[in-house]
């Protein structure tokens, strides 16, 4: 059973009942991160998700820890391109005091100056890990080939001259503008019943006071560029990826097909042919990502830098393959179910379903329909799966990027 209310001030609630189950997920959406940052702010939405836990009027951020701890419960949050959610679980009996101490370092971090201070430095050794985390880096340099500076080609964790600069006045400012009622969603899903959930939402949001919000606006262009960096490292590290449908498209669910027989999983073709039969690299996977003006299809494999350029070229014949031949019908069957089985999956799960209602709701203002998702993947066939492959691999358009000891980077 699901259930939804908007509260006076703008802010949205949605309910997953989920019965049988002894916990809860509780969620807090707020509809902004790096794609909609400026310049300036580049890496303020990830900094301030950290500067969240950072202490209240109430708590320090180490009683905050410790009040969670206290019932078993677990409390996290992370930041998107266009998205930021602070999440905890608990069990249904400690729920309520849970959510109290969510809502308390959503609604009333304070930002103390000392704790600024020391989360900046925690916050370049994350930029400087993902320096030293080439699958990471090299997929961040894809976002920056596919889209350019802007919206999201950003680096969410931002330029590290960015973060040491941020201000607590910054961090007000940002909050101000863009966590605003209007902007948020709070889900639950688990064995939680309707009406404790409303009253929780209504105690603790409804009293949260409306601004002048408005929505930013992005401007994306897909850009089909190539990026490089030279890295001493053991491995080469590449990335190709083509325009592919943007989250309203009703090709998405054939893409996700399309995408589970290409490099979803172990019986893909990439991992079939690049590394089972020609032994090129160990990692090798696809993954398409869908967002409200654009989407992209990733192809990635970290290889041995002597056969960068042969691991590029079975990628390319392999893909040219699928467009020239096609998918058989038993890939086309073993795929479909792999997608509907990963849906399947996500309804047993409390902080699969907060995550999924909780975005339906944020991005598209409508319940998460289950079954409208199972109807839209069984009635799919081969041949919507053969026009997304015709419509989403176009190598004109694709964007490059690769990271490791290479004399140059990877060209298509």
């Amino acid at each position: 059973m699901t259930e939804t209310r908007t509260l006076d001030n703008g802010v949205r609630v949605i309910i997953k009942h989920m019965e049988g189950l002894l916990s809860v997920t509780m969620g807090v959406l707020v509809g902004t991160g790096a794609a909609f940052e400026t310049n300036e702010e580049d890496g303020i939405s990830h900094f301030l998700e950290h500067m969240q836990f950072k202490g209240t009027p109430a708590r320090t951020a180490f009683e905050i820890s410790d009040a969670f701890d206290a019932l078993g419960a677990q409390v996290n949050a992370f930041t998107g391109k266009d998205m930021t959610c602070y999440y905890a679980k608990a069990t249904s009996d400690h729920a309520a005091e849970a959510f109290g101490l969510l809502a308390d370092l959503f609604l009333n971090s304070n930002f103390p100056e000392e704790e600024l201070k020391r989360e900046k430095g925690v916050v370049l050794e994350e930029i400087n890990m993902d320096e030293d985390s080439p699958e990471d880096l090299c997929l961040d340099y894809l976002s920056r080939a596919a889209f350019g500076a802007q919206n999201y080609g950003r680096n969410i964790l931002g330029p590290a001259d960015n973060v040491k600069r941020f201000t607590r006045d910054d961090l007000f400012a940002y909050k101000e503008a863009c966590y605003c009622p209007e902007n948020i969603v709070v889900s639950f899903a688990g064995n939680l019943s309707a009406k404790t959930a409303l009253a929780l939402a209504e105690k603790y949001f409804g009293a949260m006071k409306c601004g002048n919000f408005k929505k930013r606006q992005k401007t994306v262009v897909w850009q089909a560029g190539r990026n490089f960096k030279k890295k001493s490292i053991e491995q080469a590290h590449f990335a190709i990826g083509f325009p592919a449908a943007k989250r309203e498209s009703k090709q998405c669910p054939a893409v996700q097909v399309m995408n589970a027989i290409l490099g979803g999983g172990m019986s893909s073709r990439l991992f079939k042919r690049i590394r089972e039969e020609l032994g090129l690299a160990y990692s090798v996977y696809s993954y398409p990502s869908h967002y409200e003006e654009a989407g992209m299809l990733t192809v990635y494999a970290g290889v041995n830098p002597k056969k960068a350029v042969d691991a590029k070229d079975a990628i390319v014949a392999l893909i040219g393959e699928l467009k020239e031949k096609g998918v058989t019908e038993e890939e086309f069957l073993r795929g479909r179910e792999q997608v509907k089985s990963g849906s399947i999956f996500a309804q047993e799960n409390t902080s699969s379903q907060m995550l999924l209602y909780g975005k339906q709701m944020l991005y598209k203002n409508e319940v998460y329909d289950f079954e409208k998702r199972m109807s839209e993947i069984s009635k799919l066939t081969r041949g919507d799966v053969l026009r997304a492959v015709a419509e989403n691999f176009d190598f004109s358009r694709a964007a490059v990027a690769s990271v490791g000891n290479l004399e140059e980077g990877i060209v298509l």
